[in-house]
């Protein structure tokens, strides 16, 4: 990390704001910052999506996180403020990916009023710490225009393409 990042975290230090991974107790919250992330990703949210992604959320991650989906975070006042997601993903090997096991990274998100504090830069940064001790062989991620100086400074880098990406949806 860089002077002005960690003079940053310093400051978010003393607003008593602390970082750790969330737990299935913060699932309201998950699910209230995922959806925050999803109207600003998207630009709305109707009532009848909203209440589908509540659903789907409340069961998703019930199920996956603290396993295959671990959420970093950052708190204050016990009210989460921030929040990134990595993706545990396992695949048979390949030359690039010998042991099968990957990350990626999911709805990285700041309530507006606590941008530009450093909070995103610190929990990549957990992030890929975690991603090291488990002994991932990649993280990958999708950058917004917004998000992309901030996780090239944390060290990744733009995608080689060898395949062409291609989807059928249903």
């Amino acid at each position: 990390m860089n002077d002005s990042t960690e003079l940053k975290l310093e400051n978010a230090q003393k607003e008593d704001i602390v970082f750790g991974e969330a737990s299935k107790a913060d699932i309201d919250e998950l699910i209230r910052l995922r959806i925050a992330y999803m109207k600003e990703d998207f630009g709305s949210v109707t009532e009848a999506e909203k209440a589908c992604l509540e659903n789907q959320l409340l069961d998703y991650f019930a199920r996956k996180l603290g396993t295959e989906l671990v959420a970093f975070v950052a708190r204050k006042s016990g009210k989460l403020i921030s929040a990134a997601y990595l993706l545990i993903i396992e695949m048979p090997a390949n030359l690039r990916l010998l042991n099968g096991l990957y990350g990626e990274v999911l709805s990285v998100y700041t309530e507006p009023e606590y941008r530009g504090r450093g909070l995103c830069t610190r929990l990549i940064h957990n992030l890929i710490e975690y991603g090291k001790k488990r002994g991932l062989s990649r993280i990958d991620l999708s950058a917004t225009d917004d998000g992309y100086p901030l996780y090239k400074k944390a060290g990744f880098k733009d995608k080689e393409h060898r395949y062409r990406d291609m989807r059928y949806t249903f």
